[in-house]
């Protein structure tokens, strides 16, 4: 659905690279995660692919169409939604996604159904200027949904969301790829990426420094340690057990035949955890 080719961009002409010489694919119906604190460079990849800057050097296609000089085709087949809301503070709700509806030469999803199902319906009449930035951020997301694209692009879709929206929304993006949408998002949230994306690529300084399944990159990168709990002389302790070695299983053991232990858990890695591992530095 997605396939990228040795992409470079350079915002002054070269000196440095945003982005480095990256290739990567996503196959129809993933859900692809594009991780990276900010100034990695994702934004700037996402801005390539959906027709925002001119493609400087490499190629990529997004359902067999070249991004490089696209038309009303290929518009047809994505949606965005970006970070930053920009929508019409004018017009209300309902009227902004009529008026983008129009823009398109496909057949396009009905606005209200979209704005409940971002959770706007009591807000579909009211100026968007008067919408909070949650809303405002919903709205965008309805949108990108109007042409029901092939391919999605997410730019940090639950960032300012309180709890219930950002879960309502997820709930939604899940949804959406249980249709067979293709789904590239773009985020810092590590979690997020966790939860939605089959594959995931880490992004630091303009290059892909590695990608995989989240599990295999917990696996690969994490420890394999496990806290137990368990009873001594009356009163519960608490250790951690590493599993690497025979050592930590025979302390295991013991602590099992003794009949003492009340819990065990697993310490699985995270993937901010593998990230700092990988790159040496955080996602701020």
């Amino acid at each position: 659905m997605l396939e990228v080719k040795n992409l470079r961009y350079s915002y002054n002409g070269g000196k440095d690279y945003a982005v480095d010489g990256i290739s990567f694919s996503v196959s129809k119906g993933e859900t692809f995660g594009f991780l990276g604190p900010n100034g990695a460079g994702k934004s700037t990849t996402q801005k390539i692919l959906t027709g925002l800057l001119p493609m400087q050097q490499g190629s990529a296609s997004v359902a067999g169409i070249d991004v490089n000089g696209q038309k009303s085709k290929f518009f047809n087949k994505i949606g965005v939604s970006f970070e930053i809301a920009n929508a019409y503070n004018k017009l209300t709700g309902l009227e902004n996604l009529e008026y983008f509806a129009g823009l398109f030469d496909v057949p396009t999803r009905d606005p209200g159904e979209l704005l409940k199902l971002a959770g706007l319906e009591e807000a579909v009449n009211m100026k968007v200027g008067e919408y909070s930035k949650g809303m405002k951020q919903r709205l965008i997301f309805a949108r990108s949904l109007l042409n029901d694209p092939e391919m999605l692009f997410l730019d940090e879709p639950i960032s300012g969301l309180d709890p219930t929206s950002a879960r309502n929304i997820k709930n939604v993006i899940k949804g959406i790829k249980d249709r067979g949408t293709t789904i590239f998002l773009t985020t810092h949230d590590m979690h997020i990426a966790d939860e939605l994306c089959d594959r995931v690529a880490f992004l630091d300084e303009g290059k892909i420094v590695v990608l995989d399944t989240p599990r295999n990159l917990k696996l690969r990168y994490g420890q394999k340690i496990i806290n137990v709990e368990y009873k001594d002389n009356g009163r519960t302790a608490e250790e951690q057990i590493s599993l690497i070695d025979d050592t930590g299983w025979e302390r295991l053991h013991v602590l099992m035949k003794e009949g003492k232990v009340e819990t065990v858990h697993s310490k699985e890695a995270t993937l901010e955890h593998v990230f700092i591992e990988l790159t040496g530095r955080g996602l701020d």
